[in-house]
């Protein structure tokens, strides 16, 4: 797996499409508010932004590019982050919705889900009397019949679609098939090293919140991918900051966020984005490891450069 000596990469991802507004106030949905919080994630320490859009009024997800164009010129201007857009969006958009952003403004990452899955959240509803918006129940709710689509034509399909605009991609693997689901492609021609694969941990559909699976993912990753791959962890909600921190040590990278987790420590909200990556830099540098810079991630990454991104 290749990484610089003791450098991690700190990913964030600022709002997602899982979380509502009734969970945490902190949870930025209007464009003005999401471009706040990635500029402070950045300056805090974030090389890579992961970036979902919100309808401004009501704070539901949605892939529609103008409301990623009211909020990425003046991220791309003000910092010198990474840019990675979602191809995800939410388990009830199409493909198509979920690629239009990354089609217009061709980053120089998207995120890309490598299976289908179960993708249930219901349970964060159980205890909320009163939601800010009508939307927010029934959407939480629903997550228990939700079917998170992403078969072998449609990943297919994305890599082909995106193949001349120079973009590679965050492969979020949310067990272990789909780590094999990688390897094939690979195996087609249709993705290329560097590989960045995001193990995603503790999601309900996927593989579970424990630090033995950590290292699963990590010797499947090695046994499959040898040295081109640069890995990173994932993990949902309390399980936060302890498994990341478990893949730094494995000589992994870390992803945190607001749409990852929507808390600092044991039943306290966080208060921003910019709040958890300052957490997660002063443990890693608190254990001897360097933060790497969106300069270093682009040569790690091989990513073809801020100003070939159409903004």
């Amino acid at each position: 797996m290749a990484r610089g000596p003791n450098k991690v990469i700190i990913t964030c991802a600022i709002t997602g499409a899982i979380h509502t507004p009734t969970l945490s106030a902190a949870l930025p949905f209007k464009p003005e508010d999401i471009a706040r919080q990635a500029i402070d994630a950045a300056r805090a320490g974030a090389a890579i932004l992961h970036l979902h859009a919100r309808d401004p009024e009501t704070g539901a997800p949605t892939g529609n590019p103008d409301v990623f164009a009211r909020f990425l010129p003046a991220i791309h201007e003000e910092t010198d982050a990474v840019i990675n857009l979602t191809t995800g969006g939410s388990p009830e958009m199409s493909v198509e919705q979920r690629l239009a952003a990354a089609l217009r403004f061709k980053p120089e990452m998207c995120s890309l889900n490598m299976g289908s899955m179960n993708f249930a959240f219901h349970p964060m509803g159980a205890r909320i009397e009163q939601w800010r918006f009508p939307w927010e129940k029934q959407y939480i709710a629903n997550s228990e019949s939700f079917i998170f689509r992403n078969t072998f034509a449609d990943v297919a399909r994305i890599y082909e679609l995106m193949s001349d605009h120079g973009t590679r991609y965050e492969h979020e693997c949310y067990d272990i098939g789909h780590l094999y689901n990688l390897a094939h492609f690979l195996d087609r021609g249709l993705v290329r090293p560097p590989l960045f694969i995001q193990s995603v941990i503790g999601i309900l559909g996927g593989i579970g919140a424990d630090p033995d699976n950590v290292l699963f993912m990590r010797r499947t990753a090695d046994r499959l991918f040898g040295d081109d791959y640069v890995w990173s962890v994932l993990a949902a909600g309390r399980h936060q900051i302890p498994l990341t921190t478990q893949a730094a040590m494995l000589g992994g990278n870390v992803r945190v966020g607001l749409e990852d987790s929507l808390h600092i420590g044991r039943g306290k909200l966080a208060e921003s984005n910019a709040q958890q990556v300052a957490k997660i830099r002063r443990i890693l540098e608190e254990l001897g490891f360097e933060i790497a810079t969106p300069a270093e991630v682009r040569t790690t990454l091989a990513l073809k450069g801020r100003n070939e991104v159409h903004l």
